[in-house]
């Protein structure tokens, strides 16, 4: 018994051993958390402003906040999906009133929940330092509402809007596990994103 847990806790610290010396190469799997500005659902509502028969004022802005999931099936190759949410609220006047006399109709708020599948191209991939770039194509599901002061039926829209995302470049380092990122590209993540990444 007692060489049946010496030959058992041997063979362990050997595949600890090993799995040690491997270090980044045996990650297969990867989560994050990432923050962004500017995405898609942004520029949407800016571009819907400028026609609208209101004007906008106090906007309040919540950035593309995500969680990410890759798996890699290669040194060069992750395959995932990606979930975003973004919020905009703002309120709304009459478009024709006076600067003077400007009538506060109402709040208007819309929210972003898109979620993408995706790939990942690692050009460099190392023990504490990566180089990649990354593409999603998806949906995002938007709800639309304002809460208009007087008594007028407050209005409600929901729909499906086609989304992406594509980093150009993205640089990641850190330990082999855990790892600060930026990425720069375009796309319902932001032109400007930065996370916190967790390989396993």
């Amino acid at each position: 018994m007692k060489k049946l847990i010496l030959i058992v806790t041997a063979a362990l610290m050997m595949a600890v051993n090993v799995n040690a010396q491997e270090g980044y190469e045996d990650t297969k799997h990867e989560v994050a958390i990432v923050f962004g500005i500017e995405s898609n659902s942004q520029w949407i509502d800016t571009f819907e402003n400028i026609f609208s028969n209101y004007t906008y004022e106090n906007d309040r802005y919540m950035e593309p906040i995500s969680a990410e999931y890759f798996y890699h099936l290669n040194k060069m190759l992750g395959l995932g999906a990606v979930f975003v949410y973004g919020n905009h609220k703002q309120d709304l006047y009459d478009r024709w009133s006076s600067s003077k006399d400007k009538i506060r109709i109402g709040k208007s708020s819309n929210s972003y929940y898109t979620l993408m599948p995706a790939v990942k191209f690692n050009f460099v991939r190392k023990k504490n330092f990566g180089l990649y770039s990354k593409a999603a194509l998806g949906v995002t599901y938007r709800t639309e509402s304002i809460d208009y002061t007087d008594d007028s039926d407050d209005y409600d829209e929901k729909g499906l809007l086609l989304n992406f995302q594509l980093s150009f470049i993205g640089i990641e380092a850190g330990s082999p596990y855990l790892r600060g990122f930026a990425e720069l590209g375009v796309g319902e993540q932001g032109i400007v994103c930065a996370g916190i990444r967790y390989k396993f």
